[in-house]
């Protein structure tokens, strides 16, 4: 066991992190220091124009988020990672978001919560390194606190943030979740990645809602990922067209991206689709009791959203589907539903599919 001593070899030990890193069945490990400055700048100024919508919490814990010795005391170095999860071909998903009928959940949240998965190998990471090298603190963060993952993640080399506002590796796309160890280990940084976005702005030209309102600027309110997992309350009427059948998140910008051709199918068992939820109608979907939510969302990113606005964003993508009978039957078992933001997004579903059962009729 090596001491956390003057003569410790620093350069094979972040060497020997990184392998140890993949040794664990993690993709991409990289060190970056804690200087944050730049993304500080841009996170206020994203704050200040309010593009976080209902997320409060990016605007708590003071300068916690972006100085990252503020939320670990003693921090001077943060282990990033990649972890890839894309579960099938992308033509797959890309099969069922033309499919109005079908319900479409972003990718990532398919299988196990990723949460879970991450942190549990980067525990691992963390303990393999305090049996090497006596002393030193660590940390491990999952999207779990005041974390500025993407910028940090940059920094330590494993891609750049991209137009649509996610990191992209060159040898692997973006479809990957981040994770963190803060120490106070002097470990030696990696070169920050470049941007290799160029001129492209297929994110930018696909987004359904127009949420990337400038290269390398989101706003949040406008995001489909937003309006059905972040949002609390009623989705905004201007938007509900446009979220078509997506009833989780959405992957269009990922989709699009040209350096996903490059990305790879997960091996991870926990992140291949649960439920059928990769292929499932929207009728089968909406027809869920909460007891029935609750059993097939558990250990799922899904489940913080909770039944009723599971309902209120399956209802959405009922009124967008094509008109017809059993649509209409599906969504008038619920227009008697306890929750009144169920009930508006209902109304709203079956005025769309009486417009076009009857247009179809004319």
């Amino acid at each position: 066991m090596t001491s956390f001593q003057n003569n410790t070899d620093w350069q094979a030990l972040t060497d020997s992190i990184k392998q140890w890193g993949i040794d664990l069945g993690l993709d991409a490990v990289g060190i970056t220091d804690t200087d944050l400055s730049l993304a500080e700048q841009q996170l206020n100024a994203w704050l200040s124009s309010e593009n976080h919508g209902e997320m409060a919490y990016m605007a708590q814990h003071g300068s916690k988020r972006s100085r990252p010795a503020e939320l670990l005391p003693g921090t001077i170095s943060v282990i990033s990672v990649r972890l890839d999860y894309l579960p099938e071909p992308q033509q797959l998903s890309e099969q069922v978001l033309q499919n109005p009928q079908q319900a479409f959940v972003s990718r990532y949240t398919l299988g196990r919560d990723y949460h879970k998965v991450l942190r549990k190998r980067l525990q691992r990471l963390a303990d393999r390194i305090s049996k090497e090298i006596c002393g030193g603190n660590y940390r491990v963060f999952v999207d779990s606190a005041p974390v500025l993952e993407k910028p940090l993640a940059q920094k330590a080399g494993l891609g750049w943030i991209g137009k649509h506002t996610n990191l992209i590796a060159k040898e692997a796309g973006s479809w990957f979740f981040l994770g963190e160890i803060y120490t106070d280990l002097p470990l030696i940084p990696d070169n920050p990645a470049k941007d290799h976005c160029g001129t492209c702005q297929a994110c930018i030209d696909i987004c359904p809602t127009q949420a990337i309102v400038a290269p390398y600027r989101l706003d949040a309110r406008r995001c489909i990922s937003y309006l059905t997992i972040e949002l609390k309350g009623a989705i905004p009427e201007v938007y509900r067209t446009a979220m078509g059948n997506r009833i989780f998140g959405c992957d269009d910008c990922q989709q699009v991206c040209p350096w996903n051709r490059f990305a790879q199918l997960t091996d991870e068992g926990d992140f291949q689709a649960r439920h059928q939820l990769d292929n499932t109608s929207l009728i089968q979907l909406f027809s869920w009791s909460e007891a029935e939510f609750l059993e097939r969302t558990a250990g799922s990113a899904i489940r913080r959203l909770g039944h009723e606005r599971w309902l209120r964003n399956i209802a959405v993508a009922l009124g967008n589907a094509p008109g017809s009978s059993p649509v209409i039957e599906a969504l008038e078992r619920h227009r008697d539903h306890p929750s009144a933001l169920v009930r508006e997004h209902v109304n709203w579903a079956l005025a769309q599919q009486r417009d076009k059962t009857s247009t179809h009729q004319r």
